[in-house]
């Protein structure tokens, strides 16, 4: 097929048909012009699969979509860290969208785990802005080698269901760029999605989707975003507001309602036509890409039974090990129960946008079979939170008469899902009493949670094991027992932090808000930067999870000198490289996920303790040693200030660590960094003589004024010299104001002498 000519094109279009071109058809298409031989182009609901309806225009996004494999939720997909492995499973879904005739994907979802109360976490990879940017690049690279685009959504800050789509979310210039831009920056900059998803909520009053700050000044100019801006579906507020903003195309369609807010606008001269002609051109941009696809990759069909097995081994590879007290692996001579509903019907996937029509469902029980004949028990029901007691005098037998109890727990649809946020974080409580009840008569148990979130444990002294398989697709069941019997070994890391409880974390006093808005008061300390902070307790760390082998850290190298040595300095924009050797001590094989933080010494803007700067996953046979390498450049130590509205490093200490989880440290070494930028000192009217002491290039003019002072006050009989006096009022001034020492010196300091030194600190800064 003949590649668009967008120019002509454009300049044979009408008004009227350009307006059109700016919302969609229906619920999945973006608009045709026949009179022009322009076809449409379709969307599909993901990230985790393939969401296609009927492609009947009567069709909006509420009726049965075809059979389709179901991946691993975000939630699942974040804990292997591992990009190849993300890479692979987009590149899966890329196949999958051609076999369809689907031009861009609807996903990844990267936002912020703000709250574990969030409804639709399991959409979303992490609480740290690096890994989710990492794992979303990844993806997206693997989708769009295919051909196919995506759509990275929700640009931004939409981290809550409860008026998600209209509440405004009020956050500070430093905490929306350093949490909750971060990672679509990183996306962005290292993958181009062909499209972004802006949300449906506000940032301080004003809806994403005219948001010119965030779609136009950082998506575009900022990061250099060549792609189209869609809505989410509904999200659309001021039509042409939006256009002016950066919004491309409406989804879905507004019968034509808003395109004739266009044609007014453009009419009456409030519309350049400019503007229109851009969005048009980006829309243009996207058909043609969707026509040179299907035309390369046209009659292409994909494997579902293998897409099912790469299904099987990304779940594998996802699930974390909380605890084993030596229960697991399971050995094929046990007489095993396997007990909770979870076991035969697994919960795999979220409600809502996301929900899959599988191809198959793998469950743990029929997957055992070829290794165990074990016994079953239901245990409880998933569409109440009653203790049935039949079925857990049921359970509880089974478990007496077994050698080892392994319970599929977690949560049901009806505790976490797209529209609504959790009340809590707990189980359900006939769950809870099932794992309590059976840990009365068995001293093995182990249980296996399918949950999108972080979620309590109050049972967890009691067990043996606890395998999280958060949500992980249509091969749950049989990943679970791979994992269980050790054909497979765990190597997943928890990629958000499991508070004690839910009165423990950040955002408690400030989530979901009101009706209007809700303040992200907590700012940039969510997750574990604020459980560091706070040097609090938790329940599992970030990136934690262990594994049927053990590793050891050593031999850790800075730019190629052993950490040993002393001196390591280097300036902010240096690429500095960081390298440890990782050995299997154990004796079978598995992989370890390799974290390296950044410590923060410089007292300068409050920051947290430590934050994850880059990662690895390394395979290794028993025995075996490899050499991790990782480069840190300038974000690396950076954060972002406010003054200069953009990123900055402080010169001073920092601490470079290695370790297993972000509370399991193992190699660690100072470092000395010298900023490149310097921050212009203005004394303002709140600048006090210790900021001038502390950020000013030249203090003489303050010096030149106190020491007027000190000579007016000074006794030739002081025991004190003038330098000493004048050190002991700089002490004595240090918080206050410098407009306001005019009241606390002698008569021969003048109004004049205060304005002439605010005056040349300020000269001397520019």
């Amino acid at each position: 097929m003949e590649k668009i000519n967008i120019d002509k094109l454009i300049s044979e279009m009408t008004l009227e048909e350009k307006a059109s071109l700016c919302s969609a058809a229906d619920a999945w298409h973006t608009k045709r012009i026949d009179r022009l031989n322009l076809p449409s182009a379709m969307v599909s609901d993901g990230p985790h699969g393939l969401r296609k309806e009927d492609d009947s225009p009567a069709h909006f996004g509420l009726l049965d979509s075809i059979e389709a494999i179901c991946f691993p939720t975000a939630s699942a997909l974040a804990c292997s860290f591992d990009r190849e492995l993300i890479e692979n499973v987009g590149n899966a879904l890329g196949k999958e969208c051609q076999s369809e005739d689907i031009s861009v994907l609807l996903g990844p979802g990267i936002n912020m785990k703000r709250s574990p109360l969030c409804g639709r976490n399991f959409k979303y990879f992490s609480e740290d802005p690096y890994l989710a940017g990492e794992m979303g690049a990844a993806f997206v690279n693997g989708v769009q080698k295919n051909d196919i685009g995506t759509s990275l959504k929700h640009f931004a800050a939409n981290n809550q269901e409860w008026r998600r789509m209209s509440i405004s979310a009020e956050i500070d210039e430093r905490t929306l760029n350093e949490i909750y831009l971060t990672a679509f920056e990183k996306v962005v900059k290292q993958a181009q999605p062909w499209t972004i998803m802006c949300s449906y909520n506000q940032i301080n009053g004003e809806y994403s989707c005219e948001n010119k700050m965030l779609l136009t000044d950082t998506l575009r100019d900022k990061w250099g975003f060549k792609g189209l801006v869609m809505t989410d579906w509904g999200a659309m507020n001021d039509r042409v507001k939006a256009l002016k903003a950066g919004l491309d195309l409406e989804m879905p369609s507004s019968h034509g309602e808003t395109d004739k807010l266009i044609v007014k606008a453009v009419n009456n001269g409030s519309l350049d036509m400019e503007t229109l002609d851009t969005a048009v051109r980006r829309i243009l941009t996207l058909v043609d890409k969707s026509l040179i696809s299907k035309d390369k990759h046209s009659g292409f069909k994909y494997d579902m039974e293998w897409h099912h097995e790469i299904a099987k081994e990304t779940a594998e590879n996802c699930a974390v090990l909380l605890k084993n007290n030596g229960a697991l692996p399971l050995s094929k001579n046990q007489k095993i129960a396997f007990i909770g509903e979870f076991a035969d019907k697994p919960r795999i996937q979220g409600g809502g946008s996301s929900h899959i029509n599988c191809h198959k469902i793998d469950s743990a029980l029929n997957s055992a079979k070829q290794f165990a004949d074990v016994t079953y028990a239901k245990g409880y029901n998933t569409d109440n939170d009653i203790t049935d007691e039949a079925l857990l005098n049921e359970a509880v037998n089974a478990a007496k008469n077994a050698d080892i109890a392994v319970i599929f727990a977690g949560l049901p649809d009806a505790f976490e899902n797209e529209g609504f946020d959790r009340k809590h974080i707990d189980m359900p409580k006939c769950q809870n009493e099932l794992i309590e009840e059976i840990c009365k008569v068995q001293k093995n148990v182990v249980v296996v949670l399918h949950n999108g979130s972080s979620i309590t444990m109050p049972w967890l002294d009691k067990v043996n094991a606890v395998l999280e398989m958060y949500l992980a697709g249509e091969a749950s069941g049989a990943a679970a027992v791979n994992l269980l019997f050790g054909v497979a070994n765990p190597s997943g890391k928890l990629a958000e932090s499991f508070p004690l409880r839910i009165e423990d974390t950040p955002a408690y006093l400030n989530f979901p808000g009101n009706r209007d808005k809700v303040n992200y008061n907590e700012g940039i300390f969510i997750g574990y930067r604020y459980y560091d902070k706070k040097k609090m307790d938790i329940l599992f760390p970030f990136g934690y999870g262990l594994s049927y082998t053990k590793f050891r850290y050593d031999n850790m190298k800075i730019n190629g000198k052993s950490a040993s040595e002393n001196d390591f300095s280097f300036k902010d924009n240096d690429n500095v490289t960081v390298s440890v050797d990782i050995t299997n001590i154990g004796e079978v094989e598995g992989a370890e996920i390799v974290q390296l933080y950044i410590e923060n010494h410089i007292d300068e803007d409050n920051r947290p303790v430590k934050e994850l700067r880059n990662f690895a996953k390394v395979k290794l046979a028993p025995g075996e040693t490899k050499t991790v390498t990782f480069t840190l450049g300038f974000r690396a130590w950076a954060y972002y200030n406010e003054t200069i509205h953009d990123w900055y490093v402080p010169s001073g200490d920092y601490k470079i660590l290695i370790g297993a989880s972000s509370r399991d440290i193992k190699e660690a070494k100072k470092v000395s960094v010298l900023s490149t930028v310097t921050i212009p000192f203005v004394v303002n009217k709140a600048a006090t003589c210790e900021d001038v002491e502390r950020f000013a290039k030249n203090k003489a003019p303050l010096d030149d004024m106190l020491m007027k002072c000190v000579k007016a006050r000074h006794k030739e009989d002081s025991e004190k010299t003038l330098e000493e006096e004048l050190k002991d009022l700089k002490c004595g001034f240090g918080g206050v104001p410098i407009h306001s020492t005019l009241s606390f010196t002698p008569d021969e300091l003048k109004y004049e002498d205060i304005q002439q030194t605010i005056k040349a600190i300020n000269e001397s800064e520019k």
